[in-house]
């Protein structure tokens, strides 16, 4: 499989794409191309020769409140209304291309992007928010970790993503 990450674009078809979540499809069959056009959001996706659009993600800026931080976290960060982060919105692959590790591929992306940035934008921290179950699962198998109120939202410290980063 000769896989490639890029900016989505008009020239990838979306139509038929299926990843098993209802909800995921028809945002990136009918809104991701609007989402990027008002500067929502930034949509990648991961395209393969024979198989077209297998996978996708979308990043935007994100802020959170020291309250949603764990305890521990959040006293050592000076009193500020909104800490800044990065948002990985939507994370999805093809159903066809189940099981040839497109959802961690599509996450590494992701992360190294949000890290590229964060050179000259502070970002905190990187937060997901998982689907369902499985999908918590997926991103805690990363590092990521849920919040104390909203355990379907997840987040991993970019400082812990750069070291991570750093010993490949």
């Amino acid at each position: 499989m000769a896989l490639r990450i890029e900016p989505l674009g008009k020239q990838h078809e979306r139509a038929g794409f299926t990843c098993g979540q209802p909800e995921l499809d028809d945002w990136f069959r009918r809104r991701a191309s609007q989402d990027e056009r008002r500067n929502v959001t930034r949509v990648f996706v991961a395209v393969d020769d024979a198989l077209g659009v297998v996978g996708f993600y979308s990043l935007s800026s994100f802020t959170l409140s020291l309250e949603n931080l764990p305890d521990e976290i959040a006293r050592k960060l000076p009193r500020y209304d909104a800490i800044p982060v990065a948002l990985i919105g939507r994370l999805a692959r093809e159903e066809k291309a189940h099981g040839l590790g497109i959802g961690e591929l599509l996450l590494a992306d992701a992360v190294r992007r949000i890290l590229a940035a964060s050179k000259t934008l502070a970002v905190f921290a990187i937060v997901v928010d998982a689907k369902d179950e499985r999908a918590a699962k997926f991103y805690e198998a990363y590092g990521f970790v849920g919040f104390p109120r909203q355990p379907r939202r997840l987040f991993l410290l970019a400082s812990s993503a750069a070291a991570a980063f750093a010993k490949m």
